[in-house]
């Protein structure tokens, strides 16, 4: 069997893995249940996509990311290696196919999302799937103590259920000891071997800037960096307008946010990879799972929710191991934001069950209805629908999420997809009798070869192409086979789901758990402390607050962030301001006489500066105020 080590360098380029990855990889080859904590832009994903090239079998990957999935299996693909991904939204014959090809043993590895794992169909193959072991991504999801709880990945546990011998990877890049405990518990991992790597980014220069004037603030940070650089903004319109101000003054940006189509946010993407624009402005999603080794500057131009979000956009700056900053824009409009984030974050009972009565009729869903169906929901019609405020009502989505009613998932692209459902005999007649639709088969067989097998994704402009017509004219004709029953077409989508897991009831007599709602606001409140406590600290060291939240101590102050600069430069004034203060008082003089003889320095410093110094015995301050050195 080939190493590890030349895997990594056929596939992937790298002369050697770095940090804990060489042990990580020996353990999950060895068959032990692993909790890696890695640090953002640590190669997590190496530490199974090596594995499961080695191993025989299909390694599954649960993450909850669609996105992030879609890429890493393209990326996969790119370099040779057979992967797959299983998500939210997608056709049923699409998944039918896809696990089919699983049993068959057609890929290393097989991504799916959580919810996936309870749905009747992936358990119908799930006995016959040859897994070489399981990686959880963002394993802090599985915890209500984490920053991002997700429910459904409580269900991974049924996992282990039924294979028990399969090895569990669990990874993440931020979890405090309690979370840690947490994931170990919930996943029911076996002695599970724990990977810590320190928490401290040696490389990367933390500051926190409190202004009224963000804009400039913004301009001036960006002005003094030469690398790639990362503003993360809370909201899509933030993005856009930030863009258009840094464009007036003559600072190349590009927005990149999810209200963006797919091919606009892939284009904006690129050109800040490839170089070709130096700054993107993003909401705080992007980055996850982009390989970027230089950029040089991260700007949060909204506080962060909350240390651990922080932590992660942060380091996504200095990969490369070259110094980089990260800034944190504040005003007192960002504390009074965190402040009410309580409020908003955690309704009451009461508007739950109106937002649950609510997403029903939407959804026209009547009590009783049979669970386990995907339905198309976007948050903006549905709120302008029922009047609600659309933070709120996105919270109350998230905690009724929380209690397993339903699962929203992220946007994500579907391609249109073709299946031709008629037999060939049946095809052969319709061509005959039609020949403006014989024209449209003829291409959809010249150009996609599973017609018949599958549905298949297709791309409408090439059958437009080919057909010698526009776009809008070759859709048309595809909505008329659909119609004629020759084919099933499925338009391409873009948008957020709702997967119902229970039969829907009244709302009256909905349970809701209460007391676990507390528990996470009383959580919430300790992390909007923690985020603004970091953000008016003035005393100590950055790094070390940083690493402190996450259980870890650093006896040294890092020297170099915004606090340790400012303190360094202020121990070197008082140096100076002494020196001076003995300088003048070559005989007894007073208070007012030593001020005015030192303009440079502020009449308070002198004055502290005096009583210290005199605490110390180096000066004497005599009942009538003269001030004399001791000999």
């Amino acid at each position: 069997m080939p190493s590890p080590a030349s895997i990594l360098e056929q596939y992937w380029g790298y002369p050697a893995f770095r940090g804990n990855q060489q042990a990580i990889i020996d353990d999950v080859l060895h068959g032990k249940d692993i909790l890696a904590l890695m640090p953002t832009g640590g190669g997590k994903s190496i530490c199974y996509q090596v594995p499961a090239i080695l191993m025989d079998g299909v390694c599954l990957v649960v993450s909850p990311l669609i996105a992030l999935m879609q890429d890493q299996v393209a990326r996969l693909k790119e370099l040779g290696i057979s992967a797959a991904c299983i998500h939210a939204g997608m056709p049923w014959q699409q998944v039918v196919r896809i696990l089919d090809n699983t049993v068959q043993g057609a890929y290393k590895l097989l991504y799916i999302s959580p919810e996936r794992l309870q749905t009747n169909l992936f358990n119908e193959y799930l006995p016959n799937i040859n897994i070489s072991f399981v990686a959880v991504d963002e394993a802090h999801c599985v915890s209500q103590w984490g920053h991002d709880f997700r429910p459904d990945y409580l269900k991974i546990a049924s996992l282990r259920e039924l294979f028990d011998d399969i090895p569990f990877l669990c990874l993440t890049a931020t979890a405090t000891t309690a979370v840690q405990n947490d994931i170990a518990i919930q996943l029911k991992l076996h002695t599970p071997v724990l990977y810590t790597q320190s928490f401290e980014r040696k490389n990367i220069l933390y500051a926190v800037n409190y202004s009224e004037n963000k804009n400039k603030e913004l301009i001036d940070a960006l002005q003094q960096c030469n690398t790639s650089a990362i503003v993360y903004c809370r909201s899509r319109k933030q993005t856009e307008v930030l863009v258009q101000y840094l464009l007036q003054h003559q600072i190349p940006a590009i927005a990149y946010h999810a209200g963006m189509a797919k091919a606009k946010r892939e284009d904006a993407q690129q050109a800040w990879m490839h170089n070709e624009v130096k700054t993107i402005v993003a909401t705080t999603a992007f980055g996850m799972g982009i390989d970027k080794a230089d950029v040089g500057l991260v700007v949060n131009y909204d506080a962060p929710e909350h240390i651990e979000a922080y932590y992660q956009e942060a380091g996504r700056a200095g990969r490369n191991g070259v110094a980089a900053k990260s800034v944190v824009l504040y005003n007192q409009t960002d504390i009074k934001r965190l402040e009410r984030s309580t409020d908003i974050l955690f309704p009451q009972v009461d508007y739950l069950r109106h937002v649950y009565q609510c997403v029903a009729e939407y959804l026209q869903i009547p009590i009783s209805a049979e669970p386990y169906r995907y339905y198309d929901f976007d948050l903006r019609d549905f709120c302008e629908k029922f009047k609600l405020d659309a933070a709120i009502a996105a919270s109350a989505l998230k905690l009724l999420e929380q209690d397993w009613l339903w699962t929203l998932t992220e946007a994500v692209f579907n391609p249109p997809t073709v299946f031709i459902t008629a037999t060939r005999e049946e095809l052969d007649n319709v061509m005959n009798t039609y020949p403006d639709v014989a024209y449209c088969i003829t291409t959809l067989l010249r150009l996609y070869g599973s017609l018949f097998q599958y549905p298949t994704p297709i791309r409408v402009a090439a059958i437009a192409r080919q057909m010698k017509t526009n776009q809008a004219a070759a859709e048309k004709m595809l909505h008329h086979l659909h119609q004629m029953g020759i084919m099933e077409y499925t338009q391409q989508k873009e948008g957020p789901q709702l997967f119902f897991h229970h039969y829907r009831v009244d709302s009256k007599q909905l349970i809701i758990n209460t007391n676990r709602i507390a528990k996470l606001k009383k959580r919430h409140e300790d992390r909007t402390n923690a985020i603004v406590q970091y953000l008016q600290n003035n005393n100590q060291c950055r790094t070390q607050v940083l690493l402190s939240y996450f259980d870890e101590q650093k006896q040294t102050p890092c020297g170099h962030c915004d606090v340790c600069t400012r303190q360094t430069k202020l121990s070197s004034n008082t140096n100076d301001l002494h020196q001076a203060i003995l300088q003048v008082l070559a005989k007894p003089i007073n208070l007012q006489t030593i001020i005015t003889s030192l303009p440079q320095f502020d009449k308070q410093a002198i004055t502290n500066a005096i009583r210290a110094m005199a605490d110390e015995g180096v000066l004497a301050i005599a009942p009538n105020g003269m001030v004399a050195r001791v000999s």
